[in-house]
């Protein structure tokens, strides 16, 4: 049986937004967070949002290794528990992010999902490692896109989950994912009101445990721990 199930990384896998990260990094985080927030929430449009932020951040390659380690540093509560569970039960793992892929990828090794389970948006940097653009076909630099990306994924799953906490997230049930809603790190009412399930707790085991069906419990229960 083929089960899918697609993380996000930015306020899901790790505590932090990547981006804002970024731009506070770069002087710019009063900009750039409001962009953030309103695309999260769904006041404004992805791809608005999306080449706005950067043009104002414009990161070099260099800063983008620190920040797939603060991914790694602030990670959230149980995701290494959560993934190797999962793995272990047979479902394909995915990072499914409209963050930058050269620092998820830093977090997704880390977490032991393999590169081409990662998806999500590559910039582009000059012979000097300048910022220079990113990838403008990317689907998961603009509004829909993770539900392109569910439907690619799902093809031919029994079951197809997705976990995340922004208006983005929801959109996979376009392809007929399960969504999950996250609101460990940051709540927002429009998941929470959209989304099939809704966990708040600040720990990704509790995430697994609602895909562990009762006869796999046994199984992982050295993994995801005590309840």
């Amino acid at each position: 049986m083929k089960r899918v199930v697609l993380f996000d990384c930015d306020s899901t896998l790790s505590t932090i937004e990547g981006i804002d990260v970024l731009a506070e990094q770069a002087g710019v985080v009063d900009q750039v967070v409001p962009l953030t927030n309103a695309a999260m929430d769904g006041r404004l449009r992805l791809e608005e949002a999306y080449a706005a932020r950067l043009d104002l951040i414009r990161p070099d390659a260099s800063t983008l290794a620190g920040i797939g380690q603060l991914y790694i540093d602030t990670r959230v509560a149980g995701a290494v528990e959560a993934i190797a569970a999962l793995q272990r039960l047979g479902w394909q793992v995915h990072v499914v992010s409209g963050g930058i892929r050269q620092a998820v990828l830093v977090i997704a090794r880390f977490l032991g999902v393999p590169d081409d389970h990662v998806h999500a948006v590559d910039l582009r940097f000059d012979a000097h490692g300048h910022y220079a653009g990113f990838d403008t076909a990317s689907p998961l630099a603009r509004s829909g896109g993770k539900a392109v990306i569910a439907r690619l994924l799902g093809a031919g799953a029994e079951r197809l989950v997705m976990v995340g906490d922004g208006i983005t997230d929801l959109e996979a049930a376009e392809a007929s994912a399960h969504v999950i809603g996250f609101g460990g790190v940051v709540r927002r009412d429009i998941v929470a009101r959209r989304a099939a399930e809704y966990v708040d707790t600040p720990d990704l085991r509790e995430v697994a445990r609602r895909l562990v069906g009762p006869d796999e419990s046994p199984r992982v229960a050295d993994l995801l721990g005590p309840a």
